[in-house]
């Protein structure tokens, strides 16, 4: 198994509750591999890294306590990024920010090493709510090409798009979320919260043509399928919104989003009973 370099993604302050589903279920750390990129080759991998990696997933305190001595006797990106691992499965966001943004300045010349931990140093402070250092960390991780152009760049934008939406800053979302797109096409989180954003900023038809795209990647998610319904909705075309309100109930049964789907069907009210044509007469008995 490959080492780990992305985090669990946590909900996103600031964000409608249609984007949580979808956040809960991106990949947590022991599932998200290392891809090649186009003009750009895989990170080597520590193997020492590695198998701190794996520890962690299985008992993030004894991951803790490797990396700590691994820094005691020799210093390093590496260590850092280790007890930087630990400390996400261990959910201690605050920690696991610290020790990446330590490991990127230990990397010094090594770019692409710095701009991966600066990019898992802002994924940690996302998660943990703090949006400065979130915000701080990713325009580093941004800065330059150092982060090769594809998936781990494009989550990289999504990120910073995230910690902008918080911050009230919509435009600067959407730019980022543009470059998301982009780069990262296969990630349904992307096309779901691009939606959002463009439904917010009262661009309809982008927002009907992004969850389109949402739908296709992860039409099985409730929360996809609710900003579906949402979008639907609001463009007046209430029966694909009783299809995807119906269907997000169903699926999220028992999670706030199904709660949230049945509401809004309950708004909707009843589907019109058609009228008979007008050349349909009533049978003579």
């Amino acid at each position: 198994m490959s080492v780990l370099l992305a985090l669990l993604v946590a909900s996103a302050s600031g964000m409608d509750p249609e984007t949580e589903a979808v956040m809960g279920r991106r990949k947590p750390p022991a599932e998200r591999r290392i891809k090649p990129y186009p003009k750009a080759s895989p990170p080597v991998i520590d193997p020492a890294l590695e198998d701190c990696a794996n520890l962690a997933q299985r008992d993030s305190a004894a991951a803790i306590k490797r990396a700590r001595d691994w820094i005691v006797r020799t210093d390093g990106p590496a260590p850092r990024q280790c007890l930087g691992l630990a400390e996400a499965q261990a959910g201690r966001w605050a920690e696991a920010a610290t020790a990446f943004r330590d490991g990127a300045r230990l990397a010094g010349t090594d770019g692409g090493t710095a701009a991966r931990l600066w990019a898992q140093a802002g994924n940690a402070a996302l998660a943990g709510g703090d949006m400065p250092g979130a915000l701080s960390a990713l325009d580093k991780a941004l800065t330059g090409n150092a982060l090769p152009n594809g998936l781990e760049r494009g989550e990289a934008y999504l990120d910073r798009a995230r910690a902008r939406v918080a911050q009230k800053d919509e435009a600067g979302a959407r730019a980022d979320l543009d470059s998301a797109i982009g780069m990262a096409p296969q990630d349904p989180l992307v096309w779901l919260l691009s939606a959002t954003l463009a439904r917010r900023m009262d661009d309809l038809p982008l927002a009907k043509q992004h969850i389109s795209q949402a739908v296709r990647l992860a039409g099985d998610d409730a929360s996809v399928l609710l900003e579906q319904g949402v979008i639907a909705a609001l463009g007046h075309d209430d029966a694909t919104a009783r299809t995807a309100f119906r269907t997000a109930a169903r699926i999220g049964a028992g999670t706030p989003v199904a709660d949230k789907a049945s509401a809004y069907l309950a708004q909707l009210g009843d589907e019109p009973v058609a009228a008979p044509a007008p050349n349909d007469k009533p049978q003579s008995r």
